[in-house]
């Protein structure tokens, strides 16, 4: 599996992909220079139950830590995500 980064204007995703399959998407939407809001975050329901949701989410903090950028946790997956993984709120916006 590949996570790629792709990033229009105000808006990004992190994709993962598989065989040249789409497994899942984690959007955002830059909030200002420093700091994106994780929006929406879906896996397909055939690869569900693969971590594929959280490696997008470890990518979505590594690029945040590489760039010395904030993350806001819109939706609920990115939120959970944060609880469950302490050593990644380092790049949260609180």
């Amino acid at each position: 599996m590949e996570i790629k980064r792709k990033d229009h204007g105000t808006k990004g995703m992190f994709t993962a992909i598989e065989d040249g399959a789409q497994m899942g998407e984690m959007t955002y939407v830059w909030a200002d220079d420093d700091t994106i809001m994780i929006d929406h975050t879906e896996v397909s329901p055939q690869y569900e139950g693969r971590g594929i949701g959280k490696s997008m989410f470890m990518e979505a903090v590594k690029f945040a830590r590489e760039k010395e950028i904030k993350i806001i946790p819109l939706c609920v997956f990115a939120k959970t995500m944060f609880e469950r993984f302490p050593q990644t709120c380092d790049v949260l916006r609180s």
